[in-house]
């Protein structure tokens, strides 16, 4: 019995699990130390704030130096050459010169801008990314409402869907674009909500009807009135890029 009692004890003790420290590496795999955790201890949290980056003049001498090679690869089509916000490369191009500054930008050995971000419209901003140069770039060009300017889908797969974006909200046309219609805005939907002359109520009220079982479509009860702004020659000032924004510094294309 005495034998069957200490052989039950010994199977009992093997069963159970025993806390053991435990050693973690850290910083660095040559350096390695044993810390042992318990539950009393509380680890402290540090409080980490975003640092402001201050730019470099060696980096913004390096801006403007490859600004200036853009501008000397493709003197058709760059106006101007400036950086924003003290560090932001802009080219300011003509209408014509979006497919070949695309391509070059794209293509060439020197630029490798392969990634389309984003595609907005004041008149037209493209940002683009090079992942092999670590370097952003951001190219502007002008057009009216009824001036169509070339897509860049056959340049940048990832335009489809940003021309479409910024045709549904500022009207502005795309020509070759393989399916240009609305994306984010309703079938049928009038206007371009994001235009400074669409009004503010809309044109007409989208609403669920109760009695009819379904979605109807009604002309609005409290309409805006149009608004219709007299500017003096609105699209003149910017094709030169004459009057740049204040925040903007040009430069000069001579070295």
């Amino acid at each position: 019995k005495m034998t069957s009692i200490l052989r039950n004890y010994w199977r009992l003790s093997r069963s159970l699990s025993f806390a053991t420290p435990k050693c973690y590496v850290i910083a660095s795999p040559l350096l390695i130390r044993c810390n042992t955790t318990t539950t009393s201890e509380k680890t402290d949290k540090t409080e980490t704030r975003p640092t402001i980056r201050k730019p470099s003049h060696v980096d913004v001498d390096h801006l403007i130096n490859f600004g200036r090679y853009i501008n000397d690869c493709l003197p058709k089509y760059i106006q101007q050459v400036q950086l924003a916000a003290g560090d932001e490369l802009e080219l300011l191009i003509t209408p014509d010169g979006i497919i070949p500054t695309f391509t070059f930008l794209k293509d060439h050995h020197n630029t490798q801008f392969v990634n389309l971000s984003d595609i907005t419209a004041l008149d037209l901003v493209y940002n683009l990314l090079s992942l092999r140069y670590n370097s952003r770039i951001r190219v502007k060009t002008y057009t009216d409402e009824l001036t169509p300017v070339d897509s860049l889908h056959r340049v940048f797969q990832a335009a489809d869907w940003y021309e479409r974006e910024v045709w549904d909200m500022f009207g502005v046309f795309f020509s070759n674009h393989p399916d240009l219609r609305r994306i984010l805005t309703d079938y049928g939907f009038e206007g371009h909500p994001l235009r400074k002359d669409f009004p503010l109520s809309g044109y007409v009220e989208v609403r669920y009807d109760d009695e009819h079982k379904r979605i109807v479509i009604e002309p609005l009860e409290l309409t805006q009135e149009f608004r219709k702004f007299e500017l003096a020659a609105p699209w003149e000032q910017f094709p030169n890029f004459r009057d740049a924004p204040a925040i903007a510094e040009p430069i000069s294309k001579e070295k």
